[in-house]
């Protein structure tokens, strides 16, 4: 399989004024169920396909955490106008007092998925997850929430990552849009300060052919000119790359300056496509990057460094 570059400029790199482009879209509280559906669609026949039928269930176990998600303490007016004020994320997710509710969600999650037909490593993973103390997962939650990935059981990372990310939906679709300001550092999340998993092209929320990037925590969408590099936010030597043979639904934007790349997906191909889902779909456009020597600009929390589980 071989790669294809391009150095365009495309329509949106001159885009209206930014008071007038809707800067912030909240994941909704549908959100895990749509991602399971398109989980379960990217499975049929794919090389990945028992990995990504796993992500479908794992996904509807998120979404029945997120529906009977136990209520929360949230910033209240005073703490939002203070973030909004000084540009920082109102969720920070390495400095936010995290609530033992997430837990919660973890157990429900792993519940659900113990009564699911899963190869023997992932009940092992499930009962050891059981019987880890509160201590041991809130290590575990610091370690990815930090970013060391690495540091992390593969077999361990899926579940856990996916309580963070109902935890972190759940507050953001309870404060809603007006909590949150904008960063003077454009390429990490206004809502909780991590990094994209991938850019969407014309969401259904927003003017098309604009770019968004999505949170890989909070599935938070904002917005971010084109032809502009996520990670140094330089607008010189950018790159895009495809599949050769493939729709171009799904490319990756690099950087020369910094040598980093993040995916973008473009949803006038397919509205039905995912942020976090079709970016797995696409490993193998990770994997030619690597090869060129480019380094990805954002982690999906479902997708160790070392590998898939």
């Amino acid at each position: 399989m071989s790669i294809a570059a391009t150095r365009i400029l495309e329509p949106g790199q001159i885009e209206a004024p930014a008071g007038l482009i809707r800067f912030l879209i909240l994941a909704g509280r549908d959100l895990f169920a749509r991602r399971a559906d398109r989980f379960r669609f990217l499975a049929k026949g794919h090389s990945l396909g028992n990995y990504l039928a796993f992500l479908a269930l794992l996904a509807e176990a998120q979404q029945v955490a997120l529906d009977q998600f136990p209520a929360l303490s949230l910033p209240g007016p005073n703490e939002q106008a203070l973030c909004r004020e000084h540009g920082m994320p109102l969720l920070a997710a390495r400095s936010w007092s995290r609530d033992p509710a997430w837990r919660v969600a973890l157990s429900m999650i792993l519940q659900r998925m113990e009564a699911a037909a899963l190869p023997s490593a992932a009940c092992e993973t499930i009962a050891e997850l059981r019987q880890a103390s509160a201590t041991e997962l809130e290590e575990k939650a610091d370690r990815i929430l930090a970013g060391d990935l690495a540091d992390i059981s593969p077999r361990e990372l899926p579940f856990i990552a996916s309580a963070l990310q109902v935890y972190w939906v759940r507050m953001t679709s309870s404060l809603g849009e007006g909590a949150f300001g904008r960063l003077e550092q454009g390429g990490i999340c206004p809502v909780c300060g991590s990094y994209p998993s991938s850019g969407i092209v014309g969401s259904d929320a927003s003017e098309p052919g604009l770019r968004y990037l999505c949170c890989s925590l909070c599935a938070s969408q904002w917005h971010m000119v084109r032809i502009k590099c996520s990670s140094c936010e330089s607008t010189r030597g950018i790159n895009h790359f495809i599949l050769e043979g493939s729709s171009g639904a799904v490319k990756a934007e690099s950087c020369d300056d910094c040598n980093a790349y993040l995916k973008l997906i473009y949803l006038e191909k397919d509205r039905q496509m995912d942020a976090m889902a079709d970016d797995l779909a696409t490993l193998a456009l990770d994997m030619l990057m690597d090869s060129e020597g480019k380094e990805r600009g954002g982690p999906n929390l479902f997708y160790h460094p070392g590998g898939l589980p």
